[in-house]
């Protein structure tokens, strides 16, 4: 059990450019980029967006084309990925596209990895044909990514310019005790896809801690769960907000991935029980409610996992509902210390 107080654990946002009814995909990036302004003002440690693809009700898939827009609007809060499928790319050209980023908002860049495609298998294997291949080299090519980051790279033969010597710290992402031994053994921090992925978590972070080996990015365990959170001036009010968040996610369960609707009144009139059962078994880990509410939930949940960092996802239809919540977990998280330096994670 942890003994941290909310005001100790840093809060963070992962966002994927969600295009909600009506809406254009231009329009949920302006709405993604507005939205790392305000969460700057609020607080909030990072925004990170997440590669999807062949999904109509997510804009995000040119993941570090959307973190350049971001980053460019933003002045401090950190900016990064979770994450890049790392299985989807060569890790020169992510080095490249990140060691950009980093050479041009210095301190402030995140590389968050996976290995899940992000996608159905046939757009996954539009992506990259060999990507189960690929899949089995991910820890090697991970190292490649650190070695193209290093300093130390620069009498290779292939080398990432910009991105050598910038050392971007890196992430690994998961939903497995196998992203765990993977993070533990490289002595990198950990993500926890708590807010689709529920099953694992307790299991995960404990293989997490008690393999952990020190590395020159970080020396002791560092652990962020993902969440959903949809906070409203009302728990009723915050229900309701929250039915457009279970018609997404019931996408996720159909196979129909359209864009966001709006909240309904009853999701038993969208619903039948075996959707109800898998989306809610999937939404396990999700806050919704007041500010009270959310707060006596979050406090226990962050007790059960001794997170050191809260990531966020709020998926609300409203934009400036979407914000207000946002808003209203920042002061549930009111009075945090402030966030790890660049020189924890990096080494540097």
């Amino acid at each position: 059990m942890s003994t941290k107080q909310l005001a100790d654990i840093n809060y963070s946002i992962l966002d994927l450019a969600v295009i909600t009814e009506g809406q254009s995909a231009a329009g949920a990036i302006h709405n993604s980029r507005d939205l790392a302004r305000q969460a700057e003002k609020m607080g909030y440690s990072r925004f990170w967006m997440a590669e999807h693809h062949n999904m109509e009700n997510i804009a995000s898939s040119a993941t570090s084309v959307l973190l350049g827009y971001v980053a460019e609007a933003t002045d401090s809060i950190r900016i990064g990925s979770g994450g890049v499928m790392l299985p989807n790319h060569s890790p020169l050209v992510i080095a490249e596209q990140f060691g950009t980023l980093a050479t041009l908002y210095p301190g402030r860049i995140d590389l968050g990895l996976g290995r899940a495609p992000g996608t159905d298998q046939a757009t996954a294997r539009a992506i990259r044909p060999d990507r189960m291949q690929q899949v089995r080299q991910f820890p090697n090519n991970i190292r490649q990514l650190q070695q193209y980051f290093s300093a130390g790279n620069s009498s290779s033969d292939v080398r990432a310019i910009p991105g050598e010597g910038t050392d971007v710290p890196l992430w690994i992402l998961g939903s497995s005790t196998d992203s765990a031994h993977l993070a533990a053994a490289m002595g990198l921090p950990y993500v926890f896809a708590s807010h689709f992925s529920p099953q694992q978590l307790h299991a995960a972070l404990k293989v997490y801690r008690d393999k952990f080996e020190p590395s020159d990015q970080l020396e002791e365990p560092y652990v962020m769960p993902c969440v959903n959170v949809v906070a409203a001036d009302t728990d009723k009010q915050a229900e309701w907000l929250a039915t457009s968040l279970k018609q997404m996610f019931m996408g996720v369960v159909t196979g129909e991935r359209k864009p966001m609707p709006p909240p309904v009144d009853d999701m038993n009139t969208v619903w039948n029980l075996q959707e109800k059962m898998a989306v809610e078994q999937m939404l396990t880990y999700s806050f919704i409610g007041s500010k009270e509410t959310v707060e006596n939930e979050i406090s226990a949940f962050t007790d059960e996992t001794g997170a050191d960092e809260i990531m966020i996802a709020s998926y609300v239809y409203d934009h400036a509902e979407r914000i207000k919540s946002h808003r209203l977990f920042a002061e549930v998280m009111r009075g945090k210390a402030s966030s790890p330096s660049v020189k924890e994670f990096t080494g540097s």
